[in-house]
C-alpha cells in the first residue's frame, strides 16, 4: 500500500506523528511503516490516519499488512504454492467427494459420512489409496493457481480504479474471480478428469499416464475438456455467492474492516460452505462428465454423456432429485479448509517473498 495515501500528519510523519512520542520512538515506528511491518494493526493512530483499506473479499489477512509493490511473478509463485498446498492437504476428503458423488455406487463403496468412506478405503484398499492421482493434481494446481492469483490481483486492482477509485468495489472484486476462473478452469480440467477417474472405486488406472493414454485412445482430446463448460458454470455463480456471503458477514462482526483473524477465518469458512452447498448440483454433473460412470452410461443410449443439460437430465434420471445433492456432506467438509488454507498460505507468501525481495533491493 502507498505511504502517500496516509494524509498529512500521518504516522509516519517523524516527530508528529502522535503526542507523547520522542524522536526515537517516531524514526523506530517510521522505519518500520517503510519496511511494511505492523501495518495490519488498524487500532491507535495508525488506523485513524489511514483511509479505508481495499481488501479482497476472499482473502483472511487485510492486504495492508503485507508489504507493497508485489510483481505478478511474486503472485504467480505464492498462487502456486497455495495451490498445491491446498490441493494435497485436503486429496483424501477429496477422493470420499467423488465416490460418493457416483450415481449408481457399488454396494463396497456406499457411505454413510466421510469419516466411514476414508476408513474403509484405506482398510480394505490400502493406506494410499485415497491419495491415488495426487501428483496429476498437484501438477495443475501449480499452474492453474498461478494463473488465477495473477489474474485476480491484476484485474481486482484495475477494475477497481476505475469503478471505485481508491476504494473497495465489491463488482470488481467478483468480476475479477470470475475471468480468472476462466484460466484457472481452463489449465486445471484435464488433471481433474484424470484424478476423478483414477479416485473411483475399482478404477482401472493404476498410473496416471495409462488414464491419459486410455483417455485419449478411446475417447480423444476433446474428452479432457467435456466439463469444462459445466465447470465455469459451477464456479461463477460460487464466486458470485462466495463473495456476496462473506462481505454480509464481515458487516456484521467486522463493521470497521480491521485487520482481525477470527471474523476472516470465520466469514470466510461460512461463505464457503454456503457457497460448496448451493452449487452441489453442478459439481455432481461436473463428475458425471469426468468419469462418464459405467453404470450411469448403461442408462443413457446415447454412449458418452456431452454437454451440460445432457448431464442434468441422466443424474435426474439415474437418481432422481437427491442426486444432485449427493457428496454435499464432503463437498462442504472439503470447501471449509480448504479455502482457509488456499488464502492464508498464498498471503503468507507473497508477503515473504516480497519482503525479501524489499531487503535484498535496500541492500543493494
Amino acid at each position: 500500500m502507498e505511504l502517500e495515501g496516509r494524509g498529512a500528519g500521518g504516522v509516519a510523519g517523524g516527530p508528529a506523528a502522535g503526542p507523547g512520542r520522542s524522536p526515537g520512538e517516531s524514526a523506530l515506528l517510521d522505519g518500520w511503516l517503510q519496511r511494511g511491518v505492523g501495518r495490519g494493526a488498524s487500532g491507535g493512530e495508525a488506523g485513524a490516519c489511514r483511509p479505508p483499506v481495499r481488501q479482497d473479499p476472499d482473502s483472511g489477512p487485510d492486504y495492508e499488512a503485507l508489504p507493497a509493490g508485489a510483481t505478478v511473478t511474486t503472485h504467480m509463485v505464492a498462487g502456486a504454492v497455495a495451490g498445491i498446498l491446498e490441493h494435497c492437504v485436503m486429496y483424501p476428503i477429496d477422493c470420499v467427494k467423488t465416490r460418493m458423488q457416483s450415481l449408481q455406487p457399488d454396494p463396497a463403496a456406499r457411505y454413510r459420512n466421510v469419516l466411514e468412506a476414508l476408513w474403509r478405503i484405506i482398510r480394505t484398499e490400502g493406506l494410499w489409496r485415497p491419495m491415488r492421482g495426487l501428483n496429476v493434481t498437484a501438477t495443475g494446481a501449480g499452474p492453474a493457481h498461478a494463473l488465477y492469483f495473477a489474474c485476480y490481483e491484476k484485474l481486482k486492482k484495475t477494475l477497481s480504479d476505475v469503478i471505485h477509485p481508491g476504494g473497495n468495489s465489491h463488482i470488481a472484486n467478483g468480476a475479477a474471480g470470475c475471468v480468472a476462473t476462466l484460466l484457472h478452469d481452463a489449465a486445471m480440467n484435464p488433471a481433474e478428469v484424470v484424478k476423478q477417474r483414477m479416485q473411483m472405486y475399482n478404477s482401472p488406472y493404476h498410473r496416471v499416464t495409462d488414464c491419459v493414454r486410455a483417455v485419449w485412445q478411446n475417447e480423444g482430446a476433446g474428452a479432457f475438456y467435456r466439463s469444462y463448460t459445466t465447470q465455469l458454470t459451477m464456479n461463477v455463480p460460487f464466486q458470485a455467492i462466495h463473495f456476496m456471503t462473506y462481505e454480509f458477514l464481515q458487516e456484521h462482526f467486522n463493521p470497521q474492516r480491521r485487520y482481525n483473524p477470527s471474523s476472516h477465518v470465520l466469514s470466510g469458512a461460512c461463505a464457503g460452505a454456503v457457497a460448496a452447498a448451493a452449487t452441489t448440483p453442478l459439481d455432481v454433473c461436473k463428475t458425471l462428465l469426468n468419469t462418464q460412470e459405467s453404470l450411469a452410461l448403461n442408462s443413457n443410449v446415447t454412449g458418452h454423456i456431452t454437454g451440460m443439460a445432457s448431464a442434468f437430465r441422466t443424474v435426474y434420471q439415474v437418481g432422481g432429485v437427491t442426486a444432485y445433492f449427493r457428496g454435499v456432506q464432503a463437498r462442504v467438509i472439503y470447501q471449509i479448509p480448504s479455502t482457509a488454507i488456499a488464502w492464508s498460505v498464498y498471503e503468507f507468501f507473497k508477503y515473504l517473498i516480497t519482503k525479501r525481495q524489499e531487503e535484498w533491493r535496500a541492500g543493494k
